[in-house]
């Protein structure tokens, strides 16, 4: 399929920067056929990782989004209400960031060497 080169930028300004400037690649050091393979050998790092209450409330902006995030978290009984309860008190006392940092877009892919 051919494209002309504006009409590619003006449908994908994004991508066609990435390509013209060169950040953003991703350098391919393996070519797997079996896609299950493939997803397994690319998410080494993080399998069986499951995120936790501390990793979303380090995705949030504010105390509001954070007390939503322990909010729904208590709710459906996934952290007890004594959890919820002294994570509230250090959200008041300490702040958002007093969990860590900002979690970015993209975290665990660049953690993970992919970003």
């Amino acid at each position: 399929m051919e494209i002309d080169k504006e009409v590619f930028k003006k449908m994908f300004p994004n991508l066609a920067r990435e390509m013209e400037t060169g950040v953003c690649k991703i350098t391919i050091t393996s070519v797997r056929l079996d896609v299950e393979e493939g997803e397994k050998a690319a998410s080494k790092k993080f399998d069986g990782y499951n995120p936790d209450v501390i990793d979303f409330i380090r995705r949030c902006d504010t105390m509001e989004q954070a007390e939503e995030i322990i909010a729904y978290l208590e709710k459906r009984g996934e952290i007890s209400t004594s959890y919820a309860s002294s994570l509230r008190k250090q959200l008041r006392e300490k702040g958002i960031r007093s969990f860590g940092p900002k979690k970015e877009e993209a975290y665990y892919l660049k953690q993970a060497g992919y970003g």
